[in-house]
């Protein structure tokens, strides 16, 4: 099965062995792509084991309902000592309607692991 995260690889080559905790996401990117896919399957328990901070006091577990994850874009990503940015645009469908997420999110790496701790949507 291909990922959904738009890599092109196999999901058990992608992000299966994150969302499966065989495996930590060595970059902000495989994190976030790992938590997109997590999205698309609704496992709303590897989402909120992935974020820290302010992401993490905001995140609504009910926001998600009725949502069907499309496709996603990376944009942007970077990394520099323990702080990561991702620029995406997410496509989904809710209540009928296909809208867009686009977000600049941020992600901090603690003891070893990377977090996403804040997203700017625009």
């Amino acid at each position: 099965m291909t990922c959904p995260c738009g890599s092109g690889k196999d999901y058990s080559k992608c992000c299966g062995p994150y969302i499966e905790e065989e495996a930590s996401p060595p970059t902000p990117e495989s994190l976030m792509r790992s938590r997109y896919t997590a999205y698309t399957q609704n496992n709303l328990d590897y989402i909120e084991k992935t974020m820290r901070g302010e992401a993490l006091e905001r995140f609504d577990r009910k926001g998600g309902t009725g949502v069907e994850w499309i496709k996603l874009d990376v944009l942007f990503s970077e990394e520099e000592g323990g702080e990561g940015t991702v620029q995406f645009i997410a496509r989904f469908r809710h209540q009928g309607e296909e809208r867009l997420l686009h977000e600049i999110s941020s992600f901090q790496k603690v003891n070893g692991k990377w977090y996403y701790t804040k997203g700017i949507v625009s």
